[in-house]
Formats: C-alpha cells, structure tokens, sequence
C-alpha cells in the first residue's frame, strides 16, 4: 500500500442546480376584429386592382372605328377619258382622289378620305366609290361632304352599315 493521497482540485466542487425550467408561452396576441377587417379590406382591394390593371392593358389602346363606304354620283359635266371619270367645266374639282371629310354630331371632322375609282354609267354619270377609314364609333349622326359641295348626314347605324349615297349636278 501506498501511502500517497490523490491530488485534490484546488476549488472545492460546486453544488449542481437543477436545469431552469422553461418560461411558459406566452400566449400570442389575437389581432381585433376591427384590425383584422382593415387587413381584409387591403388585401381584397389590392388584388381587384391588380386584375383591373392587368385586364385593362390587355385590350387596345385605340378606340372603335368602321370604314364608311358607299357610292357618290357626279350627274352632269361628266366624262370618260380612258379609264379615268371625272367633272368638268363647273365640277371640275370632282374625281378619283377628290377629298371626303366625316364631320361628327358636335360639327367637328372625325375623319378624312377621298373619292375611289369611278365607273362611267350608262346615262352618262360617273359613280365614285367612297372609302373613308378610322371613323370613330359613337356619334348620334355623321355628315359627309365631298370637296367643298356641302354636307348630307347619315345616321350613325346607315353609316357604319355601308349605306352612304349621295350625288352632285
């Protein structure tokens, strides 16, 4: 046997503690029903905007529009010459090219177009077509003048259904 004693630690041992319990929960905050229909309101109003917007750049940017057409008739000083009728002497301002302008309800011009290709009729006439494009949908009635020789209005229905006529001399 020896007499040797064992080495002590030079700080005498510390008492254990039991492990610290956990902190209880705290119970979460339930939000008011006033706060949580403000949130609902928010919410719902964001996402119908977020539909109106993406919808609303979807379509086309330009308003409606139809092509007025039908037919205009230059009756007296009419001639032939080839393939080509136009006015003479006082209508010599009428022919393939001649300016149409669509004036709108409040009188203001909605659209610009010109006289067709015309075909000599058989009493001597010329019988213009007219093509006006990009007239604006929506006027109560339109008028319709060639060159300088004064309106005649259309309804808007016999309008954009085609049904333009009008006639000179």
């Amino acid at each position: 046997m020896t007499h040797d004693i064992p080495e002590q630690p030079a700080t005498p041992p510390q008492p254990t503690t039991p492990p610290a319990e956990p902190a209880p929960d705290t119970p979460k905050k339930r939000l008011t029903p006033l706060a949580a229909g403000l949130i609902g309101l928010a919410a719902g109003a964001g996402i119908v905007g977020a539909t109106w917007a993406i919808t609303a750049n979807n379509g086309t940017d330009e308003p409606a529009t139809f092509t007025l057409t039908g037919t205009f008739a230059l009756t007296e000083d009419a001639v032939t010459i080839g393939d080509s009728c136009h006015g003479t002497g006082g209508y010599d301002d009428i022919g393939t090219g001649t300016s149409v302008t669509v004036y709108g309800a409040k009188g203001d011009v909605v659209a610009t177009g010109q006289l067709g290709d015309a075909e000599e009729t058989s009493y001597g006439a010329c019988d213009f077509t007219v093509n006006v494009p990009d007239v604006p949908k929506g006027e109560k009635f339109y008028k319709v003048e060639v060159s300088h020789r004064g309106t005649l209005q259309l309804t808007a229905e016999e309008a954009e259904n085609g049904e333009f006529a009008g006639s000179l001399g």
